[in-house]
């Protein structure tokens, strides 16, 4: 039996996992610096830094490293009336040694031109970082020239006056715009999955869709992937794979036998195994133990049930099987793992 998760589950469990044998490269960090305008989204910035913070648990060495950056005092007033604390001022931020530099913009930011804002995204450009802004921060790059030729995402309330201004920038309707030099999002929503595209073309889609799966779990099901959504709503999966999934999922205390679900389904065993490795990754027995002992991690991890409890509620026959089955996917025992979780959720 191979070891750890093969399925769709395996981004459920990433962070449980062993993440330096999953991951074969460890990226250098970068360094991302986010340059906060007055009265900035607090929502947009919240979430482009959360998709980085979250990247850094999933890996098995940080990979990003984020600066706050402000004005001319030591905290920036957002949207929200709630100051943010920043690392350094604009005067003070070595431009060249950002990676990443991303200007934060809000409904309320002044599209004002400010010399040492463009002359600072000027030199990070020449030094080849990466320009990013949120909600209308892509407007300082296009005051800059540095978003000539390029796809921009702006607010929809100032794209015609983006167009206008700056005929040589491709506005567009998207929601957000991504390449190797430029990324842009429209408004607060879309500053997530902007950073998830940038996440992913850093770490590869594994590390990504599991960040997406923590932080993405209560987006509208249509798009969310078949480890998360509830079965009978996900609207892309051939309808025997469906009643296949509802089973495992309706079944996970008390198993039930796989030419049962067969059987269910209305179609051949090897129908039901190629539809599974198409959309699931695995076959349905793995499936099927990588779903009850996802079940079990989640009671180990959030409830204090004993082991007993746990294998009789996730269909181990005894203990030892559900031991056994556990370490061999976690790599370490329930009781370690237990104890591990409950020390790294103490306040530090």
């Amino acid at each position: 039996m191979k070891t750890s998760f093969e399925s769709v589950l395996k981004c459920k469990n990433l962070m449980h996992l062993d993440k330096a044998a999953s991951t074969p490269t460890n990226p250098p960090v970068r360094r991302v610096s986010f340059i906060l305008r007055e009265h900035f989204s607090m929502m947009a910035f919240t979430g482009a830094v959360d998709a980085l913070v979250t990247t850094n648990l999933m890996s098995p060495s940080p990979v990003f490293q984020v600066q706050v950056v402000g004005g001319d005092s030591k905290q920036v007033v957002s949207d929200l009336g709630i100051a943010i604390s920043t690392d350094v001022s604009l005067a003070e931020l070595d431009e060249k040694q950002a990676d990443i530099l991303i200007v934060c913009g809000g409904f309320r930011v002044r599209l004002d031109s400010e010399p040492l804002l463009r002359s600072k995204l000027r030199r990070a450009d020449t030094a080849g970082a990466m320009l990013g802004g949120l909600w209308n921060g892509a407007y300082f790059l296009a005051e800059a020239g540095l978003l000539d030729g390029h796809d921009c995402a702006f607010h929809p309330d100032g794209r015609a006056m983006v167009a206008e201004l700056f005929p040589r920038v491709r506005v567009t309707n998207l929601s957000f715009a991504h390449s190797s030099r430029r990324i842009s999002c429209a408004g607060a929503n879309s500053s997530l999955g902007m950073m998830l595209e940038v996440v992913g073309s850093i770490v590869g889609p594994e590390v990504r869709n599991a960040v997406e799966e923590v932080l993405g779990c209560d987006k509208k099901p249509e798009i969310t992937d078949v480890s998360v959504v509830p079965i009978g709503l996900h609207p892309t999966l051939p309808q025997a794979l469906k009643v296949a999934l509802e089973l495992m999922h309706n079944n996970i205390e008390d198993p039930i036998e796989i030419a049962e679900i067969v059987r269910y389904s209305g179609i051949s065993r090897r129908h039901l195994e190629r539809l599974f490795q198409r959309h699931v990754h695995a076959t349905p027995p793995r499936y099927y133990l990588e779903l009850r002992l996802t079940h079990a991690r989640q009671l180990l991890q959030h409830t204090n049930r004993s082991h007993l409890e746990i294998s009789v509620a996730c269909g181990f026959a005894t203990v030892s099987h559900f031991h056994r089955c556990f370490r061999e996917k976690f790599d370490i025992a329930p009781g370690q793992f237990r104890s591990r979780v409950q020390l790294n959720a103490r306040p530090v």
